[in-house]
């Protein structure tokens, strides 16, 4: 369970935020990986080199940095969402042709060399992509993703039996199943929700009147599923008064996936474990920086890209999200 979402400021400067839900333990942490970067997808079948350098959250398993979100240079961003009952790849060895790149490893991939929207297909094209054992759940993570850049323009990435699709985003929100276009149709079970309510009506004798703002927004789906959330955000996101400049928009992206956030508890999985928002992120494309805050630390904290970043020789750990937090007083 994860939602994302875009936003612009008057400027237009481009947003891109997402809330990190998942019942399994993390360790995430914040990487700067420099372009020039080698690194192997699927160890003695596929290796590719970096050509932009990117900020991302991610982990590292056995020297390995596996980013599910992130930006770079350009102003690309992208973010993986668990794609279950849909997403589907082949096992490497099953897959003929071209080098192969693990699911888990697609938003690394496009974020060390991809520039804007406009690129994904070209970019996707050239590789095939295949299911690979992730490291925290021993298993192949059904994943999709959102991409975005300086632009506004957002798309997403989904492989199902059908094949590869690269969709336009006219909506900048996604959740996970169903698939995008199926959400999108799904929008139009709740055009009646509305920023304002009927002053009145009337039933036979009988004067009814709203008990206060909000009235319009009845119709809204209250859950956590991901129908759900797609569509709060996405109505949410659509009648936000236009954040006026970066700060504003930070808070406006905060605001808006507050809005489909997880406490521990309301949600439990088959297996047991509590599903929760470990960590809510939002980056700006035009600056490279990040904001991010964590379920047991509210305080944001924030990372840019630095303009040296080329330099570099390795990638870099910036430091773990989880903190203990600290307590402003009076």
């Amino acid at each position: 369970m994860c939602t994302a979402v875009t936003l612009q400021t008057l400027q237009r400067e481009t947003f891109f935020g997402r809330n990190m839900d998942f019942s399994y333990p993390i360790e995430p942490a914040l990487y700067l990986v420099p372009k020039g970067s080698a690194w192997a997808s699927i160890p003695g079948k596929s290796s590719f080199q970096d050509s932009c350098s990117c900020i991302g959250i991610g982990q590292e398993f056995r020297n390995r940095i596996t980013l599910v979100d992130g930006v770079n240079e350009h102003g690309f961003a992208a973010a993986a969402l668990y794609f279950a009952g849909y997403a589907s790849f082949p096992q490497p060895s099953a897959a003929p042709g071209g080098p192969m790149l693990a699911a888990l490893d697609v938003v690394r991939f496009l974020l060390g060399r991809c520039a804007s929207v406009q690129e994904l297909r070209r970019l996707l094209d050239a590789v095939r992509l295949v299911g690979a054992p992730d490291p925290v759940t021993n298993t192949v993570a059904p994943l999709h993703w959102i991409a975005a850049d300086r632009s506004g323009a957002c798309a997403v990435i989904e492989q199902t039996e059908e094949g590869l699709h690269i969709w336009n985003n006219p909506i900048g929100v996604l959740a996970n199943s169903p698939d995008l276009r199926w959400q999108l149709t799904n929008l139009r079970n709740y055009m009646s929700a509305s920023p304002t309510q009927k002053p009145s009506a009337q039933w036979g004798k009988v004067a009814l009147t709203p008990f206060g703002n909000g009235g319009g927004t009845d119709i809204l789906p209250g859950g956590y599923a991901s129908p759900a959330r797609f569509v709060r955000t996405a109505y949410q996101k659509s009648f936000a008064a236009a954040p006026a400049n970066r700060q504003d928009a930070v808070a406006t992206g905060f605001h808006l996936l507050e809005g489909v956030a997880l406490p521990r508890g309301p949600v439990a999985t088959s297996r047991g474990p509590l599903d929760f928002t470990h960590y809510t992120a939002f980056l700006n494309t035009a600056s490279g920086e990040y904001f991010f805050r964590t379920y047991d630390n509210c305080q944001v904290t924030t990372a840019k890209l630095p303009a040296d970043a080329g330099s570099r020789a390795r990638p870099v750990r910036l430091g773990a999200l989880n903190r203990q937090p600290v307590y402003a007083t009076l």
